[in-house]
């Protein structure tokens, strides 16, 4: 057993989570995640309506009666989103962890605080992570440059950033990004994390609701078979390498490029039917990471689980102990 402030702070066992993740964060794989003794988030935005968001929360409590917590992405959206409408639904559900990502969760604090939540806000750079300790949350997730999704535009990656925000920071750090083994947990455990967090590790996963040749596909590529698309409009995001990823790349490098040029082929609704769902993987944009090249089955939650914290152990006990020769003897 890996014992950490996160997992004393967040009652569970291992200092494991899936974060959010849209389209995926759903009850199947999120109470999957708590039953193997991790942390893991549904994401509100999946749900249509804040009313869906509680049905799926009371869902998830018939699958699982251990901790869970709901992701709230706070992104500007062409149709306005309800935020307050959607928070109000995690509280009045009696849900104590929310990760918040993209905006800063100030405007949300002052109600998740006085309902006793639990906030962790991923960021990108040291920066940002102060500015939300500044704001109150309980810890922070921070992304380095080798994550799925939005890695920021400073291109820092884990093995310098996790440690330069323990540095600066005086609640729990979580690592995300570049980590899907035993070993990058024990990495990021010695770099001064207390967790580590995981998206397209879990997307490899038997309860994962994806189709089965996206599993298959992250299986099959290596940590090359990513693209950062949307840099040239100042929004990076790492996706999977496919005929539509190297096409809106193509597209940005356009003297006088918009956003416009790209948004047919960057549909998130598109990537979410196409590829997601129907399984055709050359037909839309999907998220994952560099971690790709370290994902070698696809198993089930509770085997990746408890996999990585054997591993992890296994490393910490033996491997690393091993190598810290004995003092001679005086004698």
């Amino acid at each position: 057993m890996i014992r950490t402030p996160f997992t004393d702070t967040f009652g569970v066992e291992h200092p494991i989570l899936c974060g959010g993740m849209t389209g995926l964060g759903t009850a199947e794989l999120i109470s999957a995640v708590a039953n193997a003794g991790a942390l893991g988030f549904l994401t509100a935005l999946t749900q249509p309506t804040p009313e869906a968001l509680a049905a799926e929360i009371a869902r998830t409590r018939d699958l699982t009666d251990k901790p869970f917590g709901v992701n709230l992405t706070i992104l500007p959206t062409i149709n306005p989103v309800p935020y307050d409408e959607y928070r109000a639904a995690i509280i009045e559900s009696g849900v104590r962890i929310v990760e918040t990502a993209g905006s800063s969760p100030a405007p949300h604090m002052p109600d998740f605080d006085a309902a006793g939540v639990q906030v962790i806000h991923k960021a990108t750079s040291v920066r940002h992570a102060l500015s939300a300790a500044k704001n109150g949350v309980a810890a922070v997730s921070i992304d380095g440059f080798e994550c799925a999704g939005h890695p920021g535009e400073d291109d820092v990656p884990g093995l310098v950033l996790i440690p330069a925000a323990v540095r600066a920071l005086d609640i729990p750090v979580i690592a995300s990004g570049g980590i899907a083994t035993g070993s990058g947990l024990a990495a990021a455990l010695a770099l001064g994390a207390c967790a580590v967090n995981m998206g397209t590790r879990f997307v490899a996963t038997t309860e994962a609701p994806v189709h089965d040749n996206v599993k298959r596909q992250i299986v099959a590529n290596t940590e090359r078979d990513t693209v950062i698309v949307f840099r040239a409009f100042h929004n990076s995001a790492r996706v999977a390498r496919n005929s539509i990823s190297e096409q809106i790349v193509q597209l940005e490098k356009r003297p006088g490029s918009s956003f416009a040029d790209v948004a047919a082929l960057a549909s998130g609704a598109r990537g979410r039917e196409r590829v997601l769902g129907n399984g055709q993987m050359e037909d839309g944009l999907w998220w994952a990471g560099q971690t790709q090249g370290l994902i070698h089955e696809i198993d089930t939650v509770a085997n990746v689980v408890g996999g990585i914290v054997r591993e992890a152990e296994e490393i910490i006990r033996h491997r690393l102990a091993g190598l810290v020769a004995a003092a001679p003897s005086l004698a």
